[in-house]
């Protein structure tokens, strides 16, 4: 299905060559595309032109790119696709943490920048209740998102009300990567104890139950050392 073409995009990047090829690569996704070459103007222009999607330089001459990501985020759920020359385990988490929606590290292709940029759109859409499913069937999975159930081939799955809200939560947010801590804060709330100990025991009992083949999962992916995202079928 075709993603609507945005309203508006803003890129925040202080190198002018690469501001200017995302520019072009972006004049397919968007009506406007707009440019700001620091982390202040891009905090700026966010708040007055309220664009539909920004691309964030980590990179920034003034303010650290993940301040910049934390600040929007304060009073904004524009969505975020971070850019980045590291490729940091670590960098990722912090900067997903921060509430980015995605993570590309340069150097990238156009193609799938423009890919990714698109994918983040159409979940955005999706979470603002566009065409939003309660039902979602994949690898021969249904999954009744108001009911609580989740069947294959007719028979019903019991899950934990843990592994239920783990995968509820990947699900809502399908293929986005969700970090360890996000995954901990959505399902355990305030509870204490180290997210990653935690949920690689429950994602273990999921995929046991719901993957064809829990060694060699489709739906409940690792992003090794970041989080674990629900990859859903084109």
């Amino acid at each position: 299905m075709a993603t609507p073409r945005a309203r508006a995009l803003l890129i925040i990047e202080d190198d002018l060559p690469i501001r200017r090829a995302l520019k072009n690569a972006l004049g397919d996704v968007a009506d406007r595309v707009l440019e700001a070459a620091t982390g202040r103007a891009g905090i700026d222009l966010t708040a007055t032109e309220r664009p539909d999607l920004v691309v964030l330089d980590l990179g920034l001459p003034d303010i650290q790119g993940v301040a910049v990501c934390r600040e929007i985020r304060t009073w904004s759920p524009v969505p975020i696709v971070v850019l980045s020359a590291r490729h940091s385990d670590a960098e990722k988490v912090q900067v997903l943490n921060a509430g980015a929606d995605d993570y590309v590290t340069k150097p990238f292709s156009t193609p799938e920048f423009v890919a990714r940029v698109r994918a983040v759109l159409r979940r955005a859409r999706l979470a603002a209740g566009e065409n939003a499913a309660t039902i979602v069937e994949a690898y021969g999975l249904t999954i009744d998102l108001a009911r609580r159930r989740v069947e294959r081939g007719g028979s019903l799955i019991r899950l934990t009300p843990i592994e239920w809200d783990i995968l509820r939560t990947l699900v809502v947010h399908a293929g986005r990567t969700l970090t360890h801590q996000q995954i901990f804060d959505a399902v355990w709330g305030a509870a204490a104890g180290s997210p990653q100990q935690y949920l690689r025991v429950h994602i273990t009992n999921l995929r046991r139950k719901i993957e064809a083949h829990a060694d060699r999962p489709e739906l409940v992916v690792t992003e090794p050392g970041v989080g674990y995202r629900a990859e859903l079928p084109g």
